[in-house]
């Protein structure tokens, strides 16, 4: 494993730890997944969180390690030590943001987001559902996506009779920013634009596009559905400041092409951003 990632996992897994300990469990609130649960059983017993995420997830190493495959955990195993040992590490180093839950939401949302962010965007995870997830869609056939929202829902439906309204409504707040925090950390918070522009005049278009934005464009192949005629699509990716001007082009070229226009994450390639591996 290299170097950097297991740095950058450790890394995550401090600040996520962190913000676990000083916003979350400082303020009240809850958590979805296995750190949910730690949460809570902190709340119940006065449990370590370290100590009860890294027992929680100790059979779930073994089958992992048994029905995933060594290069599948080998990430999750450290990535989950890690989070472990820092949740043990910053525990009840924190005070309560007074009378103001959003804002402590908010704060905890950004720190474990970009904490957990880290640890996704380098291959580890955090164990828990994770490995629940896989296991179930390899076996189960079920989606990732069903298992860990099935297993959250529990979770966050548990701190409601024990949080109460008010800071399970909180709580929600805080996972739904963690959750597009954690998107911006993987993706970047560059985000271009992609075009596909579909018009009887594509060639013009196209040579338009090249010789005033200085971009790269593809002709795609397609056929009209009701004309069944053949018509050529460009597609093109370019920075959002240059939406613009690319609509501008369009415009002058053919007034009546039809564009999509959506959203490009990670764009890797000549006059976009590379990142150093």
């Amino acid at each position: 494993m290299a170097t950097r990632q297991l740095l950058m996992i450790m890394a995550g897994a401090a600040l996520a730890g962190f913000g676990v300990n000083y916003f979350t469990i400082a303020n009240g609130l809850g958590e979805g997944g296995f750190t949910g649960i730690t949460i809570l059983l902190k709340y119940w017993f006065d449990w370590s969180p370290g100590i009860t995420s890294f027992l929680l997830n100790l059979p779930l190493f073994f089958l992992g390690w048994w029905y995933l495959g060594k290069r599948a955990m080998g990430y999750t195993i450290w990535g989950t030590v890690c989070f472990s040992f820092f949740l043990w590490l910053f525990e009840d180093f924190g005070s309560p943001i007074e009378d103001d839950l959003l804002l402590a939401s908010l704060y905890a949302g950004v720190t474990v987001g970009i904490g957990l962010g880290i640890i996704f965007r380098y291959g580890g995870t955090t164990g828990g559902v994770d490995i629940l997830a896989r296991l179930a869609k390899k076996y189960l056939g079920w989606s990732m996506g069903r298992t860990m929202f099935t297993f959250d829902f529990f979770v966050i439906a548990a701190s409601f009779f024990y949080l109460g309204r008010e800071k399970a409504m909180y709580t929600l707040v805080l996972v739904f920013v963690a959750a597009r925090v954690i998107d911006v950390v993987q993706e970047g918070l560059y985000a271009a634009k992609a075009a596909m522009i579909i018009s009887n005049r594509s060639q013009e278009i196209s040579r338009q596009i090249v010789e005033q934005m200085d971009r790269g464009t593809t002709l795609l192949s397609g056929k009209g559905g009701y004309t069944q005629k053949e018509k050529e699509i460009v597609y093109v990716v370019v920075s959002r400041p240059e939406l613009v001007r690319l609509k501008g082009i369009i415009q002058q070229v053919d007034p009546h092409a039809f564009v999509v226009i959506s959203d490009a994450r990670n764009v890797l390639g000549e006059g976009f951003y590379r990142e150093e591996s």
